[in-house]
């Protein structure tokens, strides 16, 4: 089994790469590679899409090279293999994305990313640190996770589902803010989990071993 890190010059790569090859390695769920090549991550069993910074930068370094979201696309969509998408990786699932500009995204999940308004002024833009998960939508990532369980996040803006069956789970933040979404071998995380202790790492490990 292969997992396929996609590495498109916007993705904090070192920290997901360590922490998906340990969990890969005490669960034996195969082979982590990160690469910008497209006849890897097309012939990957799995594909992760990381990404920091903003939407219309990550947008564009990924569109750049070349034929690698065909190969992305081809394997997830057209193959039915498990992605998870990490911080804009995952916001890239949307319909488009408002950050700086109007920004067109995978449309894989419908909605749009836009900036966090939290109700309290004095909670701050961006959203950074820890918080607690509430879990809206049972799924397999989120075995062994439950309501309460603390994720490490950091950004400014998230994922308005368009669909309420979409969020997986939301934590709150002077309003709810959407924490994962999901559909049928789509899921994301727009905090990262190669960052959240045990709670990430269960999360991984879940992801490593789901067979949508």
């Amino acid at each position: 089994m292969l997992t396929a890190i996609v590495d498109y010059e916007s993705g904090n790569l070192h920290s997901a790469q360590k922490a998906f090859e340990r969990v890969a390695r005490e669960t034996g769920a195969g082979d982590v590679i990160v690469t910008s090549d497209p006849d890897t991550v097309r012939r990957a069993d799995r594909v992760v899409l990381p990404g920091d910074g903003a939407f219309p930068a990550c947008r564009k370094e990924l569109f750049d090279h070349r034929g690698l979201f065909e190969a992305i696309e081809e394997a997830v969509i057209t193959g039915g293999r498990p992605f998870m998408g990490i911080c804009i990786g995952m916001q890239m699932l949307a319909t488009r994305g408002l950050e700086y500009e109007e920004t067109p995204g995978f449309d894989w999940i419908g909605g749009d990313v836009v900036r966090i308004t939290p109700a309290d002024p004095a909670l701050k833009v961006p959203h950074m640190g820890w918080n607690d998960l509430v879990i809206d939508t049972a799924h397999p990532v989120l075995d062994g996770i439950q309501t309460g369980d603390h994720a490490y996040f950091v950004h400014s803006y998230h994922f308005r589902v368009a669909d309420p069956a979409h969020l997986i789970a939301h934590c709150d933040y002077g309003g709810k803010i959407t924490a994962i979404v999901g559909r049928d071998n789509l899921v994301g995380t727009q905090f990262h989990p190669e960052k959240s202790q045990t709670v990430g790492l269960r999360i991984i490990g879940n992801f490593l071993g789901w067979r949508p």
